[in-house]
């Protein structure tokens, strides 16, 4: 649906959804987030067009403005969630990768990539990932080389490829027991609860804290 929209269209979409994400819908402040200039001529379009609605100086995305900015955000936090984990660039430079690469994205690749990345729900910036459709299909089409750590079996090795929780201080926590991206793991046990070898270690995690670790399941065994 977006895909013939103006680059300063989407960057106004994007805007608007991200000043939502904080509270906030007041128009003067879409100039310090958008990467484009946010013009009164712009905005007339982007209400013209069905996208958002003006009220007593806030913007607001409508439903058709809300679906396509969702799409445009899921691309842009997958790219980026892509060019950190599978290319190996630092956060500093996965945004401006990330905006080049998200126009390369379609639909039906931008699933294939959350797929591959085991569907993760937040990116690198710890903004959450809206939901596709593959994310709320029950079985997997294909096996994902990036996989959460509860889905392990008692043996499998693997290497740590992001954690994924809206939690800061527990990652915090995870960081300081030495779960980091790229430290090999080993499961030992999944029950009663998840004991795990981290270097010279074994951490017992909950389940929950188990599905926000991803890992490179064939980064080791392949590699055997």
């Amino acid at each position: 649906m977006h895909n013939w929209l103006s680059q300063e269209i989407v960057e106004v979409l994007e805007a608007v959804w991200t000043n939502e994400e904080r509270g906030n819908a007041d128009a003067a402040e879409l100039c310090a987030v958008a990467m484009t200039d946010v013009t009164e001529e712009l905005l007339a379009t982007c209400e013209r067009d069905g996208y958002v609605t003006r009220h007593n100086g806030e913007v607001k995305l409508t439903p058709l403005g809300r679906q396509t900015a969702g799409e445009i955000i899921r691309r842009h936090r997958l790219a980026e969630r892509l060019v950190v984990d599978v290319l190996g660039m630092t956060l500093e430079e996965s945004e401006a990768d990330a905006c080049e690469f998200e126009h390369l994205l379609a639909p039906n690749v931008t699933d294939a990539i959350c797929t591959l990345l085991g569907h993760p729900r937040f990116c690198p910036h710890n903004h959450p990932i809206p939901e596709g459709a593959c994310c709320r299909q029950t079985e997997e089409r294909v096996n994902s080389l990036v996989t959460s750590l509860d889905r392990l079996n008692v043996g499998e090795q693997a290497q740590v490829a992001y954690v994924s929780a809206d939690n800061f201080p527990r990652i915090q926590k995870l960081f300081a027991l030495g779960l980091a991206p790229g430290v090999p793991v080993k499961v030992h046990q999944k029950t009663p609860s998840y004991v795990i070898q981290c270097d010279e270690t074994q951490i017992a995690l909950e389940r929950d804290i188990a599905r926000n670790i991803y890992v490179w399941r064939r980064a080791i065994n392949g590699a055997a």
